[in-house]
């Protein structure tokens, strides 16, 4: 029995003196991990927590708040409008995330290419990306201007198309705002590709043309597969990104016309900042979380599958 005890408190005191010894091998780490971790604590996982108990709670920012219990949950529940701005950014999300990924990949192709300026055209695609939005946006407004002078409008006139209506239809103005989405995103999205197709092995390409392979052929069968975690990164990114589409919307069609353009975060917008129901405006912001992570979940099980960093 005084053995066990004897062997019980060597093992401790092994433990403990393996514990001072990595606390002071890397106390400077330890250090400089504090403000991080301060950070974290205070600027996100504070804000996570109120904001969870924000969404049982009525409160107008001025005044008292005062329990609500799952008011606000029921209230989502029976918000057409609420349902109406998760659909349209579910359309948002079809028009967006598929042109963005073909785009970039494209993109990426020709300068991979190695076709004469392709540092020119590298830096000609990248460009938007760096661009202020609210510039593109300007810029994309005087494009589509929907009348005889919008720019849009005077070249469909030389293939007899009547001046549309764009902003302004309810059918149109969706998928304007993803296009300028997809111009804006579509040049980070081809360096990621670009990233992924140097490093490609050469002599699989080399194999390919020994066996006979076209282009074409060498594309489908070397190129892409291998680009999957590429694939699987990028979709993550654009579906989050769609998901979280607000700028167009505020700058340009004000959720409209008839709510077309309303998005689940303009929506929230709305309501927590502009309407002051910051408890109605957390319920929103929960359930695009909850709608994301399922989303990535699904996009982990069938793009991430055979996803391999090692």
């Amino acid at each position: 029995m005084e053995s066990v005890r004897n062997l019980h408190i060597e093992q401790h005191s092994s433990l403990s003196g393996r514990i001072t010894q990595s606390w002071r091998k890397n106390a400077i780490i330890y250090v400089f991990l504090v403000p991080v971790l301060l950070h974290f604590l205070v600027f996100q996982f504070a804000p996570l927590v109120f904001s969870f108990v924000l969404t049982f709670m009525d409160w107008p920012m001025i005044g008292e708040p005062s329990f609500a219990g799952l008011g606000n949950w029921e209230r989502f529940l029976q918000d057409k409008l609420a349902w109406r701005s998760i659909w349209n950014t579910v359309l948002f999300s079809v028009y967006y995330i598929v042109p963005t990924m073909a785009l970039g990949l494209i993109l990426a192709l020709l300068v991979y290419s190695r076709v004469k300026l392709a540092g020119l055209f590298k830096g000609m695609f990248f460009l938007p990306v760096v661009t202020s939005f609210v510039i593109l946006s300007g810029i994309w407004a005087w494009l589509f201007k929907g009348t005889d002078y919008g720019v849009v409008n005077h070249l469909l006139s030389y293939v007899g198309i009547e001046p549309q209506l764009f902003f302004s239809d309810s059918k149109q103005a969706l998928p304007v705002l993803a296009a300028l989405s997809i111009f804006k995103v579509c040049g980070s999205t081809m360096v990621y590709y670009y990233a992924g197709l140097q490093s490609i092995p050469g002599h699989l390409y080399e194999a390919a043309k020994m066996d006979g392979a076209t282009g074409w052929r060498t594309f489908w069968s070397v190129t892409f597969p291998l680009l999957l975690p590429i694939h699987f990164y990028v979709a993550i990114i654009t579906t989050i990104g769609s998901f979280q589409i607000f700028d167009s919307a505020f700058l340009l069609t004000g959720g409209g016309p008839d709510y077309s353009t309303t998005t689940i975060v303009y929506y929230l917008y709305q309501e927590g900042f502009t309407s002051l129901r910051f408890g109605y405006g957390s319920v929103l912001a929960y359930v695009l979380f909850f709608i994301i992570f399922t989303i990535s979940l699904v996009q982990r099980k069938f793009l991430g599958k055979d996803v391999s960093y090692h």
